[in-house]
């Protein structure tokens, strides 16, 4: 009985065709306009880091290609809520995309902080939104 081994070349472009299906599904979807009831929903969450001084809570936010200006922070219910959108600069629209791998739309991150009462100062630094949080005295 012979063994029948898979031909390199035929998997190599199975794996091929493959990937570039998946490349069109994606562009598909970072290109298509927003329907009406996902126009509110978040697309995804951006990493952050969150330290803690005696003074102030640091949270940094991974957002490279954000204009901090078009981002907003509020705190809600205890928690430190970082929303805004990444949208694809007009000049690369029509560009051929050989890898996508930041991405774009609508984003929200929660985040949850220690009690207390804070005020929000931000500033932009290496790809990150810094969020200090200046501990304010008395009572949460």
């Amino acid at each position: 009985m012979a063994i029948r081994r898979r031909d390199p070349a035929s998997w190599m472009l199975s794996e091929a065709l493959a990937a570039l299906a998946d490349a069109e599904r994606m562009r598909r979807q970072v290109f298509q306009a927003p329907r009406p009831s996902e126009g509110a929903a978040p697309a995804w969450e951006p990493p952050i880091d969150v330290l803690e001084t005696e003074s102030e809570v640091l949270v940094f936010v991974a957002l490279p290609g954000v204009d901090p200006e078009q981002v907003e922070a509020i705190i809600e219910d205890g928690d430190l809520v970082v929303r805004g959108r990444r949208v694809l600069p007009p000049e690369l629209r029509r560009a051929v995309i050989h890898r996508m791998e930041l991405p774009q739309g609508r984003f929200e991150r929660r985040i949850g902080l220690p009690a207390g009462r804070y005020t929000i100062r931000h500033h932009a630094g290496n790809g990150c939104l810094v969020f200090a949080l200046e501990k304010l005295g008395g009572a949460p």
